[in-house]
């Protein structure tokens, strides 16, 4: 059973920083592309970042693009989301996902809340 537990979250006032962290279990950690998508209330699920089974390639959503980093942890198999330069619009429920082959993600996080007040 593949389990992805996601941890980080909080509030934070706009400008400042936080580490999201994802932990992952239950199956091999360098099979799986990781990604971190959020949702904010009342709009779909939006693409944050990801990265490939051996973070030789990352990529990122165009709204993030320039102050988030993933970054990714075998030994720990934990992957990581840096988020700096906050802004109220990076509000949301961030998730954890995993995925084995392309397009679609497998294995999805409960999600972490993220608030950044103005």
């Amino acid at each position: 059973q593949v389990q992805l537990v996601e941890s980080g979250g909080g509030l934070v006032q706009a400008g400042g920083s936080l580490r999201l962290s994802c932990a992952v279990s239950g199956r091999s950690f360098r099979t799986f592309d990781m990604g971190w998508f959020r949702q904010a209330p009342g709009k779909e699920r939006e693409f944050v970042a990801g990265i490939n089974w051996n973070g030789a390639s990352k990529y990122y959503g165009d709204s993030v693009k320039g102050r988030f980093t993933i970054s990714r942890d075998s030994a720990k198999t934990t992957v990581y989301l840096q988020m700096n330069s906050l802004k109220p619009e990076d509000t949301g429920v961030y998730y954890c996902a995993a995925r084995l082959t392309p397009p679609n993600y497998d294995y999805w996080g409960q999600g972490t809340q993220v608030t950044v007040s103005s």
